[in-house]
């Protein structure tokens, strides 16, 4: 069973810590993605794993093997890179078998995995192309078929999908679904595009300055995140916020109430908050319905996309929120509309940033 485990790991480049004491139980046959802003440390992170970077301080196994000090080839992993790295002389079937065959495996045995990993990735038909003469999304499955055929106990892919253009980016991202239920295996996928992180993950890690946010599904990071960082990071478009003032506290609601939002109890854990308090309110663009209630808002632009309608709107205190409608909605700028919204759909933040979901 080919699982991984991280533990306390940190990655240091002299004085410059970047890595931070992570700490990660991957079970085998998980697909886990890591997410975060640039410099956040997740392609470092998934590069100490592949063993292309060293290990600073702490522990990682890989199916019950200590590996800190165990060369990249002996760890029972395949990367899939983002810039594909092919041989430009080479032919898909040689590219492919190109490792199978430094490695000396039979010839016979080399050809039939070539094909195997041929078929499950449907580019029988490209064997003998070179890579001058293939798609991109041609091109990333070739990659793949490359690391397939290793039969390696854990598949890692940096960035994989980042060169492709929109509509390939979708075709790929269900493909890679599909290899996953097909094969079973183990897949550690590092990326930064939020709909790749939601649709692929079994389980999403938030990182950020090299510390892990939070770990769970995409569900639950989406319904639950553990704090601010996560809440507006995971999500397209981003969460909205606001500060408002706590003017009162019972039977696990919050009653807040500020410049932008009439006065609203919002279920929440009241641990650590006191009436006066400020805090911070987030609701999802989606969330918000266009009725009377308890926002108004100056419309500033409107993209009317059919099946739904952006609103960027400007509250009374000058902030800026994103509106998701449902439909079309013939809106202008300038124009005020009224906005409410389900109390069980916020979420509020405590001064330290950390949530307050009710509990």
């Amino acid at each position: 069973m080919a699982g991984l485990e991280l533990k306390a790991l940190h990655k240091s480049y002299g004085e410059v810590e970047v890595i931070k004491g992570v700490d990660l139980s991957v079970t085998h046959g998980e697909f886990v993605v890591f997410v975060g802003p640039s410099g956040c440390g997740k392609s470092t992170l998934l590069r100490m794993i592949a063993g292309l970077e060293d290990i600073t301080g702490g522990e990682l196994w890989i199916a019950d093997k200590l590996c800190n000090a165990v060369e990249p080839r002996d760890r029972g992993i395949a990367m899939v890179f983002q810039n594909y790295a092919l041989y430009p002389h080479m032919t898909v079937y040689d590219n492919v078998g190109f490792g199978l065959k430094l490695a000396k495996t039979p010839k016979d045995v080399r050809d039939a995995k070539i094909r195997e990993a041929a078929k499950i990735l449907q580019m029988e038909h490209l064997l003998e192309r070179k890579p001058s003469q293939l798609s991109g999304g041609q091109r990333q499955r070739v990659a793949i078929g490359r690391a397939i055929v290793r039969q390696p106990e854990v598949f890692l892919f940096d960035e994989p999908l980042s060169n492709l253009d929109a509509a390939l980016r979708v075709d790929m991202r269900m493909e890679l679904a599909k290899l996953h239920q097909d094969l079973g295996a183990t897949m550690v996928y590092v990326t930064h595009d939020q709909v790749e992180a939601m649709t692929l993950a079994d389980k999403i890690v938030v990182l950020n300055g090299g510390v892990v946010q939070q770990v769970g599904a995409p569900i639950e990071l989406y319904q639950r995140p553990a704090n601010l960082f996560v809440a507006g990071f995971i999500g397209s478009p981003k969460m909205n916020f606001i500060s408002v003032t706590v003017e009162g506290i019972g039977a696990d609601k919050v009653t807040v109430a500020g410049k932008d939002l009439a006065t609203m109890a919002i279920p929440a854990d009241d641990t650590g908050i006191k009436p006066g308090d400020t805090v911070t309110l987030g609701i999802r663009p989606h969330d918000l319905l266009n009725q009377a209630g308890t926002i108004v808002g100056e419309v500033v632009l409107v993209e009317r996309l059919g099946n739904e309608t952006n609103i960027s709107l400007k509250l009374p205190s000058g902030a800026s929120w994103l509106v998701v409608l449902d439909g079309d909605h013939d809106l202008k700028p300038g124009q005020r509309v009224d906005l409410t919204f389900d109390p069980a759909r916020a979420i509020i933040f405590g001064s330290d940033g950390v949530a307050r979901h009710k509990r």
